[in-house]
């Protein structure tokens, strides 16, 4: 059977101290139909020297680096460029689990009606150290539109090619969470989400992530996105009832989440479905 090929795209902005690690993580996958796409934004620190040195020794490794519309509009460059069937969105202090391309590989062959796959990860610190496993639920509607918490993670997120040529990109303009307004309108779309019950990516928490740096904007811009693209701002025409309707959603969608895992047995210490990868996390670095 002929392996689907896979394009990595990774955003990039002065992340050197953590962009070695996710250029390793796709290079050590024992998969050979794959490319890597390195969109920096034209990073003053070693990030520049660390990509010439890798693609010197690197087959599939693309990369510019130069001044662009931030983080949504080099992803977007990215996933216009790429030539995978299979398309992964890889932040530069994240890193992928060895045998995650084999498992993504073979979901997409055996599911062929589906679109957008995401699996398991693990949260992981500054220096890759372990701090927690999420294991996550099957889709829900329900749970994407209306929970606080996006429970799609990028780093362990993969598209079916068509996804993007039928036009489907990020919202530039947007800088906390475009990865909540692509996913609701993938699915408003009709784009069929699959989870695989596999831990396939690190995600990385750390001081100068957007995701720890700017909670607030996030959460903010993740609320108004919200309201715009959904039902309520049509049926409720006071600003007031749409917020108290909205955090009525809010907690449904909380409950249904956590209910759903406790059921599953998400929270206990079961170990990793994926295995650890051997090396020296809508969030995101780049403005």
């Amino acid at each position: 059977m002929k392996l689907p090929s896979i394009s990595i795209v990774t955003p990039s902005l002065n992340q050197g101290s953590f962009l070695g690690e996710a250029l390793d993580s796709v290079r050590s996958q024992s998969y050979s139909a794959c490319e890597h796409l390195v969109l920096d934004g034209g990073s003053s620190d070693c990030t520049v020297d660390l990509l010439l040195s890798t693609a010197a020794t690197t087959a599939g490794l693309w990369w510019r680096s130069g001044p662009d519309g931030g983080q949504s509009a080099a992803l977007n460059e990215g996933f216009a460029k790429a030539s995978g069937d299979i398309i992964g969105w890889l932040n530069a202090d994240d890193r992928y689990r060895s045998g995650c391309f084999e498992q993504v590989a073979k979901a997409f062959a055996e599911h062929p009606e589906i679109d957008v796959l995401y699996g398991d990860y693990t949260f992981i610190g500054p220096v890759g150290n372990h701090i927690a496993l999420r294991r996550e639920i099957e889709f829900s509607r329900f749970i994407l539109r209306y929970h606080k918490v996006l429970y799609i993670p990028t780093a362990a997120t993969f598209f079916r090619r068509r996804v993007f040529e039928e036009g489907n990109f990020l919202v530039d303009s947007l800088h906390y969470a475009m990865d909540v307004e692509f996913f609701l309108r993938l699915d408003a779309a009709g784009y069929k989400f699959f989870h695989l019950a596999e831990v396939l990516a690190d995600f990385r928490i750390h001081a100068a992530a957007k995701s720890t740096q700017f909670v607030d904007r996030q959460r903010a811009e993740h609320r108004e996105i919200v309201l715009r693209m959904l039902p309520l701002s049509r049926r409720f025409r006071s600003r007031c009832a749409r917020n108290v309707v909205l955090n009525a959603l809010h907690l449904s969608a909380a409950l249904l989440r956590y209910t759903e895992k406790l059921l599953r047995g998400l929270y206990m210490p079961s170990g990793f479905r994926g295995s650890q990868l051997s090396l020296p996390n809508g969030k995101g670095n780049r403005p």
